[in-house]
């Protein structure tokens, strides 16, 4: 597979579980040529190995996730979790460190094959952008699919001003967060039941669903780093398993 460039934006969406290498260096610290013909060259035959490369300097989220101390570091990634990280790479490193992904993943196998089946047949379509729930479909697409997903929820109105100015915020959020959350939208002149179900006073309001539970609810426009951090927080967030279970 071609070689990815990736940043603070991208990075869990299109590393996700897979196997990966990942460069981080910002050329300044002289990266030997041999290695990075090889890395390339790599790139292209592994096809299931996602081979990345990022800069450090514009992306400092990845930087501290990964403690770069200025020099060339190069990470191996397996379902998230890191398996190796090695500074100033030689070519040489190469085969061993891709043999070594190689066999996590056959390793593997049987068990994702299995996480696989059941996927198919529990999970939640994945959402790349916001989708529009109504009174019949709320519990389904919104309260239901929080267990497997934190939901964001977009009590709006086509009259309501700071709703088109959230619009976009919420477009553009949920193609980036695609598979880690589900943005809808509920239009509250259309679904009464849900404005008067959840009190709502006010447009834009928004909130936030996991694991069942409402976790988050405020009326009032955004802006989008507010919004990311909601996202974030909802994400990282830990719903006690009898909670969860209680609410389902």
């Amino acid at each position: 597979m071609p070689l990815n460039t990736l940043n603070d934006a991208n990075f869990n969406h299109l590393v996700g579980s897979s196997a990966a290498l990942i460069l981080i260096s910002n050329g300044s610290d002289k990266l030997r040529s041999d290695f990075k013909t090889a890395f390339t060259k790599a790139a292209d035959e592994e096809d299931n190995i996602l081979f990345a490369q990022i800069d450090p300097d514009s992306n400092p989220a990845t930087v501290q996730r990964f403690d770069y101390q200025g020099t060339s570091l190069l990470i191996g990634l397996y379902r998230g979790e890191v398996l190796w990280r090695r500074s100033r790479p030689w070519a040489s490193d190469l085969p061993d460190y891709i043999s070594q992904l190689n066999d996590a993943i056959a390793q593997d196998a049987p068990a994702a094959a299995d996480e696989t089946a059941v996927e198919e047949k529990t999970a939640i379509p994945l959402l790349d952008k916001p989708l529009d729930v109504t009174d019949t479909t709320f519990e389904k697409e919104a309260i239901l699919a929080s267990h497997e997903l934190p939901v964001l929820v977009d009590f709006w109105a086509e009259w309501c001003g700071p709703c088109r100015m959230v619009a976009p915020i919420l477009e553009k959020l949920a193609a980036e967060f695609a598979g880690q959350i589900r943005v809808v939208k509920v239009d509250t002149d259309a679904n009464p039941g849900l404005s008067q179900a959840f009190q709502i006073r006010s447009i834009p309001t928004i909130a936030v669903f996991k694991g069942g539970k409402l976790i988050f609810m405020q009326p009032g426009a955004l802006p989008e780093p507010s919004f990311r951090q909601l996202i974030q927080q909802a994400i990282e967030l830990e719903i006690p398993a009898d909670e969860a279970t209680a609410s389902a």
